[in-house]
């Protein structure tokens, strides 16, 4: 009995003093706490600095803002940088866009008023919806996508008309010219260029819309005839802000098209449309040649001249030939005339995946790159036959849009080519310095607001991550393969 007695007094003895330790302890970390709280780091938050519009070439996603965050930071990783200096300036941009052919009229204004409107807005507006197509190029006369060949000063075989008495715009005023005064009306700043596929047929060696030359003794006439036309679309409300004498000079095969060498050109350059725009005081720009990049020789040849020199604002180009490089090549020769980019077209026959990487690329960052003011895709609309054309003319050129009912229609790829770059570099934008790195290719803006606008194709065959670098910060990103980005921030 002792025993188990005082075996229980020790045991309760051990139990009250680890209790009064357990407590004692606890009440020290109570008051610990209480006296210094243990430090929470905030969440951090990134903001987001730059909007991110993406396209890719299997058409999963089509011009779409992406959602996630992109925040400048200055966390280092192992990929490639694409820096942008704003500091770095080149040529101020006029736009982007389209040519606004016959056929193109045509389809359009098939559609229902309501319809049409919405397009138009789509297409030409400043909205949130819009793409902000800047520049458009139009036909003086009939291109190969009009429905038939004319002039506006077509007559019966052997007759002429050296006073241009019967000129007329008759054939274009409810087409083309009405929808252009809708355009203007929502977009009065819109720069057009115009541009003939051929000289009336009485005026050339030929009596054919197709191939032929101008007769040197309708020279004087025919710079006229650029006169009256500039004169009587002014009429209309629509300004002509520049010209080029003859569309593809070197192809005399289209329906309709006409030959016109370099020498030739640059004589009527300098003796006749020179002349005649300065004694009627036409303010419209003369650009030469318009043709592919194969020969940068023909509009070098004009721009030695020095009296066809002080004509000429510079050179424009297409590139269904040559290298897109040829631009640079022709602005180092003159670094003070300006460079085009005014016809590129994406085929019936082609996809969408290879003629985006393609068309972005060489048109739109291509161009740009080797200082261009402008960057056109061909036809703005035709319907689902790839009409109207003129027999011979193209039947494989596929519009931005296809009308396919007088309530509906489609955007093809050369929609987004443009959109990419249209919708968020305007008119004024001023090109900058980025690195080429690799498979990226990239073309940077700033815009007159002082956004900065990055354009990026991976042209390679795999999913590229990359850090976009300004001012020593850098937003990390990606593309598929065979997608393009626009980026902007300010």
């Amino acid at each position: 009995m002792e025993l188990n007695f005082k075996n229980t007094i020790k045991a309760l003895f051990f139990t009250m003093t680890v209790f009064a330790q357990v407590n004692c302890s606890s009440s020290n970390d109570v008051a610990d706490s209480e006296v210094n709280p243990p430090v929470v780091n905030p969440p951090v938050v990134v903001t987001n600095d730059v909007d991110f519009w993406l396209t890719k070439g299997d058409q999963s996603v089509l011009l779409a803002k992406q959602t996630g965050t992109l925040g400048f930071g200055t966390s280092v990783n192992a990929y490639t940088n694409i820096e942008v200096n704003a500091s770095q300036k080149y040529q101020t941009v006029d736009g982007f866009g389209y040519t606004l052919t016959g056929g193109s009229a045509d389809v359009i204004n098939q559609l229902t008023a309501l319809k049409k409107s919405a397009l138009l807005q789509e297409l030409f507006g400043s909205g949130e919806n819009s793409i902000g197509v800047s520049y458009i190029r139009i036909s003086i006369g009939a291109s190969d996508l009009n429905a038939a060949p004319f002039t506006y000063n077509d007559l019966p075989t052997g007759e002429t008309d050296l006073g241009l008495a019967k000129f007329s715009l008759e054939k274009d005023k409810n087409g083309v010219i009405a929808l252009l005064k809708e355009i203007l009306a929502i977009n009065p700043k819109i720069l057009i260029l115009a541009t003939p596929w051929s000289a009336p047929l009485w005026m050339k060696d030929k009596d054919s819309f197709i191939g032929g030359k101008l007769q040197t003794q309708y020279y004087d006439v025919y710079a006229k005839y650029f006169v009256k036309y500039i004169q009587q679309m002014k009429a209309e409300g629509v300004v002509i802000d520049a010209i080029t004498p003859q569309n593809e000079p070197l192809n005399g095969g289209n329906n309709p098209s006409m030959e016109m060498s370099a020498l030739e050109q640059t004589n009527f350059i300098k003796n006749n449309l020179g002349p005649a725009f300065k004694a009627a005081n036409i303010a419209a720009k003369i650009i030469a040649y318009d043709h592919n990049c194969d020969n940068p020789n023909y509009p070098k040849a004009i721009l030695a001249d020095a009296d066809a020199f002080a004509f000429v604002d510079g050179s424009a180009f297409h590139l269904y030939a040559g290298d897109i490089n040829a631009l640079t090549n022709v602005y180092n020769s003159y670094p003070t005339k300006n460079i085009y980019f005014t016809e590129q077209y994406t085929a019936s026959t082609t996809d969408f995946g290879g003629d985006l990487k393609w068309h972005v690329r060489n048109v739109i960052i291509g161009s740009m790159r080797n200082y261009s003011k402008n960057a056109l895709e061909w036809n703005l609309a035709n319907n689902d036959s790839f009409g109207p054309h003129t027999p011979g003319g193209c039947t494989t050129c596929k519009g931005a849009l296809t009308i396919t009912s007088s309530e509906s229609f489609q955007r093809n790829v050369a929609y987004y080519i443009i959109a990419h770059a249209s919708k968020f570099v305007p008119a004024g934008s001023i090109r900058i310095a980025s690195n080429s790195s690799g498979n990226l290719q990239n073309v940077a803006f700033i815009t007159p607001s002082g956004s900065k606008v990055l354009i990026v194709e991976n042209d390679g065959l795999v999913n590229e991550s990359f850090n976009i670098k300004f001012n020593d910060k850098w937003i990390t990103t990606s593309l598929a393969a065979g997608s393009v980005g626009t980026y902007i921030w300010k």
